[in-house]
């Protein structure tokens, strides 16, 4: 019988819509030509598509934080390709890239799911992993909250302390957002201390408090000594907390 795996992504550094896995795996990538690539910032040539002559014979299911398509406004390149070193000059080709994969995958091989809500994850490794190795997209949270009983811990608790580096717009969408929601609707206070927080507006309708390293220290004394301000910012809050 074929074997399960259980996959949780992010963190890739990488964003080349699962390129690089699909070759591991034995997937072909050729050009009009018929040259093989074998770089993702090739993939704008990409004019055919050969499947491994084995085909992966797991059930696969994948964890993913976010919901992000893979193209788009809000897909991988444009969210979270600054972080990895994609200039702001390489991002119309690393979406040309991603949307001639996607494009030829469907219609040579019938294969879709670049807007599926995650397919956006680490770098388009969600659409990768269901477009190669037919993979079924879970919510992460929902994964860890139903095998943790996250609800129940919450419900015990007086508070819920939580952490995240920077707020934004990640925040909202990730895995500090939805505790922040669960809290909310369970009724129980969420706290979040964080390094910097640009929307406080925003930050402090979903949660009862936030605290920032910034309210003790800049931006860059901050990064310099995260874990000193933390502390200090963890005991100023706690005496605020017993007054």
């Amino acid at each position: 019988g074929s074997k399960a795996a259980c996959i949780g992504i992010g963190g890739s550094a990488t964003n080349d819509g699962g390129f690089g896995m699909a070759r591991a795996l034995g997937w072909e990538f050729f050009n009009k030509k018929w040259d093989v690539l074998e770089e993702w910032w090739q993939l704008n040539e990409l004019a055919s598509v050969r499947p491994p002559a084995s085909p992966l014979k797991w059930r696969v299911r994948v964890a993913v934080d976010v919901s992000n398509p893979l193209l788009g406004a809000k897909g991988c390149s444009r969210i979270y390709g600054p972080q990895k070193g994609l200039k702001t000059g390489d991002l119309a080709l690393a979406e040309k890239c991603l949307g001639c994969l996607a494009s030829v995958l469907e219609g040579q091989q019938g294969i879709t799911g670049s807007k599926t809500a995650g397919a956006g994850a680490a770098g388009g490794l969600g659409f990768g992993l269901s477009a190669f190795a037919g993979a079924v997209m879970e919510s992460g949270f929902e994964m860890f909250a139903r095998i943790s009983s996250l609800d129940r811990r919450i419900r015990r608790a007086d508070l819920v302390i939580t952490g995240e580096g920077r707020i934004d717009e990640q925040t909202f969408m990730g895995k500090v957002g939805q505790i922040a929601q669960r809290c909310a609707s369970l009724r129980v206070p969420c706290l979040v201390l964080a390094g910097d927080i640009p929307e406080p507006e925003r930050t402090r309708r979903m949660f009862f408090r936030a605290r920032a390293l910034t309210e003790i220290a800049t931006l860059a004394m901050a990064q310099r000594a995260a874990g000193r301000h933390l502390e200090r910012l963890a005991c100023e809050t706690a005496k605020a907390f017993a007054k």
